[in-house]
């Protein structure tokens, strides 16, 4: 599979990975919570956003396992630079 095609993966240590690798860490969207339970809405974050809140990786994974997402990315663009598209989806 070319590194420039999406992948999917449930891995916590690969979804880390490929975050760290970016400068990227876990956050979630401010205000998304529900009456304290779980995270909210789950992202990772490249840059100060004051929206965003950030996470321990271990609060991510627990949500994340919860809503039993996955963890779409990829790897490289097409023209081979470090790629940051990703999207957490259902794990259906």
């Amino acid at each position: 599979m070319p590194e420039y095609e999406a992948r999917k993966t449930i891995d916590h240590q690969e979804i880390r990975r490929w975050a760290e690798a970016r400068g990227g860490h876990p956050v979630t969207v401010r205000g998304t919570e529900e009456s304290g339970e779980g995270a909210g809405v789950l992202r990772i974050g490249f840059h100060r956003d004051f929206s965003l809140e950030t996470l321990e990786w271990e609060d991510f994974f627990d949500q994340f396992e919860d809503e039993d997402l996955a963890f779409l990315y990829q790897e490289k663009t097409r023209d081979g630079k470090p790629s940051r598209f990703f999207k957490l989806v259902s794990r259906e």
